[in-house]
């Protein structure tokens, strides 16, 4: 298995950093991992995350998947492998990522959300498939669109709570995506310990 399919079967969460400034991404990733969270994006909107996501791919903690988010070109694509994400998460359907993922070695996550186009990310290669934004059709489009598609592994993401974690995930979520809600103001140098009290809640409820 990848490292990424490895760290959500452990705890089904994929942490998405983004903020102005890349200074505390590696922080806040280390606070996330200490929590019992496995899996993190850096966004590729955020100013120097390549050059913070190659950082902590050199000393991320055993058992943390490291990806990068928001890839919308082949060339972002290959930047972001040469600096040490094992996998990449697109915004929309982008084919071409898709492709160049898979000519890489690497898990594509892209992002769809109507069955049309979570058909065309699927049959381009995508292991996984970002259901965005979520928080439109919430856990009943979700369970909705794998009435007919039950094998395609849905992430959704955007706009989920800490309380509706579960919902999604009983809804038949194969993992979730979770920025603001999760990570608050940790980017910019927020408070850590709040942090930490997120990820717990989030966990308890999941495993609850």
């Amino acid at each position: 298995m990848t490292d990424l399919t490895t760290a959500l079967a452990d705890t089904p969460v994929i942490a998405i950093l983004r903020s102005g400034s890349a200074r505390h991404l590696t922080t806040t990733a280390d606070t996330l991992h200490q929590a019992g969270l496995r899996a993190v994006e850096f966004t590729l909107t955020t100013p120097g995350a390549l050059d913070a996501l190659h950082e902590y791919a050199g000393s991320k903690p055993s058992g943390m998947a490291l990806g990068a988010g928001t890839v919308i070109t082949p060339s972002q694509a290959h930047r972001a492998v040469e600096a040490g994400a094992t996998y990449l998460i697109t915004p929309a359907t982008c084919l071409d990522v898709v492709v160049e993922a898979r000519r890489l070695g690497v898990l594509a996550l892209p992002g769809a959300f109507t069955p049309s186009e979570i058909l065309s990310v699927r049959r381009a290669g995508a292991s996984m498939v970002k259901l965005f934004p979520a928080s439109v059709g919430g856990p009943d489009y979700l369970r909705a669109v794998l009435a007919p598609l039950p094998d395609v592994r849905l992430v959704p993401t955007g706009g989920i709570s800490i309380e509706q974690a579960p919902a999604y995930l009983a809804a038949g979520a194969a993992a979730l995506g979770m920025g603001s809600p999760l990570v608050g103001d940790a980017c910019e140098g927020g408070d850590e310990d709040a942090l930490r009290e997120r990820a717990a809640a989030l966990l308890n409820g999941i495993r609850a």
